[in-house]
């Protein structure tokens, strides 16, 4: 996991933040249009939504898109997306789990294929490594902002599983119904965090060689940037060192 995020993180500051904007919004309103699909448009009754929208305005989404998205759903003026999950293999045995919206299945499995095939991976069946994941709310606390015992009290009295100091930080992991009470507890004590998100995160990591690296990380940026993949999970763990050279 700390892997992908350090990847995330590298990626975002090389690229343009205006494209990246409007990425970011085109994947949060497809969230938000399935959320209120399956649980209605009024986040107090519906936990996803209430999800979705604080990652909206977590990105700056202004308010408006964030209405008139929901708007859509109620009226079935948006297009009607399917939720899939894919699975399969990348280069050095890497496991990876997609989660897609898409209105066209036959469409996104063929290229979801290609972009596995083409990056030296495999579209596998469903449930090949679903397995090896456990559904998780995660928090990121970057470094020097608070002392890290006085950082565990308070999320661990807020219902947080666990706390591990990583890179440049802390990461904070949860049940997904503690996210919301977990945040509330850090901003109370005014605890600047970087991201909050419900995520995916691997059981156990595959070390992956500097020479398979590139390949792995070709595979992840390649589908993280087709526009039916809402999130891209996988369990590599690549050095700290090949990390710096890329960053």
């Amino acid at each position: 996991m700390s892997g992908h995020s350090k990847w995330h993180n590298i990626k975002i500051k090389k690229s343009k933040m205006d494209n990246i904007r409007g990425a970011v919004f085109t994947k949060i309103s497809k969230e938000i249009h399935m959320a209120v699909r399956e649980g209605g448009p009024d986040p107090d009754n519906n936990y996803r939504l209430k999800m979705a929208v604080q990652k909206a305005k977590d990105n700056n989404m202004p308010s408006d898109n964030i209405k008139k998205t929901i708007e859509k759903a109620v009226g079935g003026s948006a297009a009607d997306f399917e939720e899939i999950i894919y699975e399969g293999y990348g280069p050095a045995g890497v496991a990876v789990m997609l989660q897609a919206a898409t209105d066209n299945r036959n469409r996104t499995a063929a290229e979801v294929r290609r972009l596995f095939t083409r990056n030296g991976g495999s579209l596998g069946e469903s449930g090949c490594v679903s397995w090896m994941f456990e559904k998780k709310g995660l928090i990121f606390v970057p470094e020097n902002t608070i002392d890290e015992e006085a950082l565990l009290s308070i999320v661990i009295d807020a219902g947080a599983d666990d706390l591990n100091s990583v890179d440049e930080g802390f990461e904070i992991t949860m049940e997904p119904t503690s996210m919301t009470e977990v945040r509330k507890a850090l901003e109370e004590k005014k605890v600047a965090y970087e991201s909050a998100e419900i995520t995916w995160i691997p059981k156990n990591n595959v070390k992956v060689s500097d020479e398979d690296a590139g390949k792995v990380l070709k595979l992840v940026e390649e589908l993280e940037e087709y526009d039916d993949i809402q999130q891209v999970y996988a369990n590599f763990d690549i050095s700290k060192e090949f990390m710096e050279k890329m960053e």
